[in-house]
């Protein structure tokens, strides 16, 4: 593997921090705090390089808070200044460095290889074997806790194979190291102490226990662009070892999520045995067995919050059709939504812009899957 040095300048370069700060700004909720960021946007700017060119990062504490939709889980909020920094170190020294290595079956965080993309992949490999007649399998993958247990020192290795450049390695550790801090589990304790006081469902509260807490030297900061790059790049050599090395074809990945498609059953088993010795070994990594699953694809694949069923159409026998519908959960989550926000709006706590801007980015989502209903409900209410 070719590495490569002289990548850090790009980081601290004005032209790319001006225009990360517009696209950090663009994707920022509160709009409020974005207007006032933009409005001292030089001074930032000027802040951010000198930053960056000292190397002296002095990341704010995390804003670290629960969300409970669709589970309930830990995200760890960055301030503004500390976003811009962090997608710039992302961009330059990751995504960029690392696309040209990626297998074509690894999704999230590339350039237009989001779940889309992942869907597209799913459908085409399924319109590869529909007219086949063996009967396929699939082998669902599911990591256990996956960002809480990414080693640190194992992604340090990583990255030094890759990367040459001494600044940019440095200020990579640096970010990595930043969920040692103690005082990330003091406020993940006191997150589930605080919720479970509230708390009458047993599910609810086996569910808030179950959140983990951050071992040292272990894990990566959830909802962080630099932690989405990791996430993917600590799974990179696995991905080829899938591909090169057992022989399968039919692999999709989004993140930690993996869906493999093979004809012979026994092969899968055979390949699960040899996944679960090579996670554990190389990456210190566990597969969650509750959720790691051969099937028969007939009963259809759940992938990206959609089942991909294969029906046959009993009028013209060979016409095959793969239909895609949305989850169960994914639907009653967005019900319920619709049904808050409605609320929402008619109590003046927020604007029909902002209501119209959530709904649109649920499009992509209703647009792929078989849900008329959903789907014309959604255009009423644009």
């Amino acid at each position: 593997m070719k590495r490569v040095s002289n990548i850090y300048y790009k980081v601290y370069d004005i032209d790319n921090i001006s225009k990360m700060c517009d696209l950090v700004c663009s994707k920022v909720r509160n709009k409020e705090k974005a207007e006032k960021f933009m409005l001292y946007k030089t001074e930032h700017i000027i802040n951010i390089r000198n930053k960056l060119i000292s190397k002296n990062l002095n990341f704010s504490r995390y804003n670290i808070f629960l969300i409970t939709d669709p589970k309930c889980r830990i995200i760890m909020s960055q301030s503004i200044e500390d976003k811009v920094v962090n997608h710039l170190i992302a961009k330059y020294l990751l995504v960029d460095v690392y696309e040209n290595i990626y297998t074509s079956s690894m999704c999230a965080t590339r350039i237009n290889k989001g779940s889309s993309y992942g869907i597209n992949l799913v459908k085409k490999y399924l319109n590869e074997i529909k007219y086949k007649n063996s009967n396929f399998y699939y082998l669902k993958l599911d990591i256990k806790k996956y960002f809480y247990n990414i080693d640190h020192d194992i992604l340090k290795d990583i990255l030094k194979k890759k990367i040459k450049d001494k600044d940019a390695l440095e200020v990579l550790y640096k970010i990595i190291d930043s969920t040692n801090y103690t005082y990330i589990n003091d406020c993940i304790k006191k997150l589930k102490n605080d919720r479970i006081k509230y708390l009458d469902n047993f599910e609810l509260i086996k569910e808030t226990e179950e959140i983990p807490l951050y071992e040292y030297n272990k894990g990566c900061s959830i909802g962080n662009q630099t932690s989405q790059a990791f996430g993917l790049i600590y799974l990179c050599d696995f991905n080829h070892y899938l591909k090169e090395n057992l022989h399968l074809k039919y692999v999709v990945n989004y993140m930690d999520d993996f869906i493999i498609i093979h004809e012979d059953k026994k092969y899968l088993n055979y390949c699960l045995e040899k996944i679960e010795k090579y996670l554990f070994e190389n990456l210190k990594l566990n597969l969650n067995k509750k959720k790691t699953k051969i099937n028969g694809i007939k009963n259809g694949i759940d992938f990206l919050g959609y089942r991909f069923i294969i029906k046959d159409n009993k009028i013209i026998i060979k016409d095959n059709k793969i239909i895609m519908k949305l989850r169960t959960i994914v639907k009653n989550n967005f019900k319920r939504k619709i049904k808050n926000l409605i609320l929402l709006v008619n109590n003046n706590y927020i604007d029909e812009k902002t209501f119209n801007n959530w709904l649109s980015s649920y499009n992509g989502l209703l647009k792929y899957g078989s849900c008329r209903n959903l789907y014309y409900t959604y255009f009423k209410l644009q």
